[in-house]
């Protein structure tokens, strides 16, 4: 159901229900929450790659098992981080590259739109069907995906259902980068090998500033940099920068 191996400070966490599409059904919710919430406190990890097996990222809620459960849909806006895994994903304080292989339909869409960076195969395709369903998202994607591609776009794909696949959800800002799918981990094993070369507490300050500072107006936004780095930075010393300013030539030469 869920598949994690962890190597070089970095974890792979796989959705492993090929055969439903990686649904998102309670149990792999729950499965999700919990490897996350491991993989934050795990100090033998820096980055986690999260990804899907067979043909689709996350079709998203599982709809047979919603079928038959009246409250099934309540997941759909869930406050708890193991009913829902945007939450899971978010209070990860490391990074999270979503290697995207399949389809990312609605709740999967959701999933996807919680990674830091996205990285999708030729093959992968993102929909928002919530309005098809007759139902509302409640995992973010109303209000991320417009701040990533624009109100205009978004309203585009939410109000039609239609498909976006990855050369234009590249060329829209929704993604990183494309790549063949037999490029697609060796891509973001890449990224994530250079991204866990970083201090994790360095890291992990960075992504949180970053995300704490999206949420702000930009006034707002500079004051808590100028505060937070303020006192991060009386912490360093000049022998640490000189330190390395040397390892930072030493890589710049061998790229």
């Amino acid at each position: 159901m869920l598949k994690i191996d962890r190597s070089d400070r970095i974890a792979v966490v796989t959705l492993n229900r090929p055969e439903a599409m990686n649904a998102l059904s309670r149990a792999l919710r729950a499965a999700l929450h919990e490897a996350m919430t491991d993989l934050a406190s795990d100090p033998g990890v820096g980055v986690v790659i999260l990804t899907g097996a067979g043909r689709a990222f996350t079709a998203g809620l599982d709809l047979k098992e919603l079928g038959s459960d009246p409250e099934g849909l309540g997941a759909a806006n869930a406050t708890g981080a193991r009913e829902n895994p945007v939450l899971a994903i978010r209070a990860c304080p490391k990074p999270v590259i979503g290697a995207i292989n399949g389809v990312a339909i609605t709740g999967g869409f959701e999933v996807a739109l919680a990674c830091d960076v996205l990285i999708a195969s030729t093959e992968a395709r993102f929909a928002d069907t919530h309005a098809r369903v007759g139902i509302l998202p409640g995992w973010g994607l109303s209000q991320r995906l417009s701040r990533i591609i624009g109100p205009s776009r978004a309203k585009e794909l939410s109000f039609t259902g239609n498909f976006l696949d990855a050369r234009t959800a590249c060329d829209w800002g929704l993604v990183n980068r494309v790549v063949s799918p037999e490029d697609l981990m060796p891509t973001a094993l890449g990224l994530a090998a250079d991204m866990a070369s970083i201090p994790l507490h360095t890291l992990c300050a960075y992504k949180k500033l970053i995300d704490e500072g999206y949420d702000l107006p930009f006034g707002a936004a500079l004051a808590l940099e100028h505060a937070v780095s303020g006192t991060a930075n009386r912490a360093v010393t000049p022998g640490m920068v000189e330190e390395r300013r040397a390892a930072v030539q030493a890589r710049g030469r061998g790229q």
